[in-house]
């Protein structure tokens, strides 16, 4: 992030190498170095007129979803509205693999995916294992890279490893990676920074095109690694035949409308932010929840609380709130909900919701545009625009 912010003080960024650690680097033993630019306009590292890097980033996620879906989300052969999702790298066959297989086929017939990840990137992993296991039925296991490596994990080479990353640079995670090719398990990176470790060390992946991100914290990136697991979902479900052309069409155009809508969402739904953060600018604890595909978009909500306010903050599956963390709940304490009324388990949502009122929290609930039964229960309701469940993460995690 230092590096980052340097960059954004000159008009064009120049390549610099200390002489003194190429000269050491040289005469040690003979080395082959590739050196390899990342092309960034004037624009994408000023603020222009927003007040800080956040606002923007948070700003250009349209943009941002549009480029990570360009050139892999399109129409099949002329059809009109109909979808096919290409991966390029992901399609084209292994060098070395004995079969032919391609890494899209070998993740169809993995016996096991197991996402390695840090931070903001461990909750994107966990929207894509219930995206996986839903879509396409495959067993999926998400690993903090920092607990993964220290431990003796089991691998066998049937699994498939996908390493998320914002920079390619985790260090964590690139020893989680090592760890997954000693055990020859096929590795898969999906990362933003175009020519990073990551990239370079797996045996295939995805790129997020987000353009570099200057904040402290996560958004742009967030999202753009949740619209690339969730096409990585979709194609696996394609290639294991549990979708038919007419699922990947319906889910294919619901993703495609995602960026549009946050865009026309997101002018109002600034104006109602300032207002919330008004009434809680004392606060100094909050707790976030949700329930399924929500409940890691409730982890990214208290982390962004976290790094951003420095307020201490808590994400929670709902259900697990009655197991201690209730006791918390007094004295207006601000309380985030996601309920969407597509949540296999809205019913119990609006049961606890109601229960943490009458603890004294100071409720904010995410939900679906046109749902008032909250109405005369929260302090605030948020209404997001409506999609698939699966890509009603997309839309909470914006104003979290």
């Amino acid at each position: 992030k230092i590096g980052a912010h340097l960059l954004a003080t000159v008009p064009t960024p120049p390549l610099v190498f200390p002489l003194f650690v190429l000269q050491w680097v040289l005469q040690s033993r003979p080395w082959t170095i590739r050196l390899s630019a990342w092309r960034m306009s004037q624009e994408q590292i000023e603020k222009a007129e927003y007040p800080h890097f956040t606002l923007k980033e948070i700003k250009g996620q349209p943009r941002a979803l549009r480029d990570t879906m360009r050139g892999r989300l399109c129409q099949r052969d002329d059809e009109p509205h109909s979808c096919d999702i290409k991966l390029g790298d992901l399609e084209k066959p292994l060098e070395g693999e004995e079969n032919g297989l391609s890494p899209l086929e070998r993740m169809a017939d993995a016996k096991r995916i197991i996402i390695v990840a840090c931070g903001t990137s461990v909750n994107s992993g966990m929207v894509a294992k219930y995206a996986m296991e839903s879509f396409a039925g495959l067993r999926v296991e998400v690993e903090y890279a920092s607990e993964f490596r220290y431990r003796r994990p089991l691998i066998y080479p049937q699994d498939v490893v996908i390493a998320i990353s914002q920079s390619g640079e985790t260090a964590d995670t690139l020893e989680a990676i090592r760890i997954a090719k000693e055990h020859k398990a096929l590795t898969i990176g999906v990362v933003n920074v175009v020519g990073s470790s990551i990239a370079r060390n797996t045996d295939a992946g995805v790129y997020l095109h987000v353009g570099p991100e200057i904040g402290v914290a996560s958004t742009k990136a967030f999202t753009g690694q949740v619209v690339a697991v969730l096409m990585i979902a979709l194609r696996l479900a394609v290639q294991r035949k549990v979708f038919s052309p007419t699922d990947l069409d319906s889910y294919g155009n619901a993703l495609k409308a995602v960026p549009d809508a946050i865009e026309r969402w997101l002018e109002p739904l600034d104006c109602q932010i300032q207002e919330i953060a008004k009434v809680f600018r004392f606060a100094s604890h909050a707790l976030f929840c949700g329930c399924g595909i929500h409940y890691p978009t409730a982890l990214e909500g208290a982390l962004k609380l976290k790094e951003i306010s420095y307020i201490h903050a808590e994400g929670l599956a709902v259900a697990e709130v009655k197991h201690g963390p209730l006791t918390l709940i007094k004295d207006f304490i601000p309380v985030v909900c996601i309920a969407f009324q597509s949540d296999p388990a809205y019913e119990d949502l609006k049961r606890y919701v109601e229960e943490f009122k009458n603890k004294d929290a100071a409720l904010v609930v995410l939900t679906n545009e046109g749902n008032e039964d909250f109405a005369d229960i929260a302090s605030f309701t948020v209404h997001c625009p409506s999609s698939k469940l699966e890509f009603e993460p997309l839309f909470a995690a914006v104003p979290l």
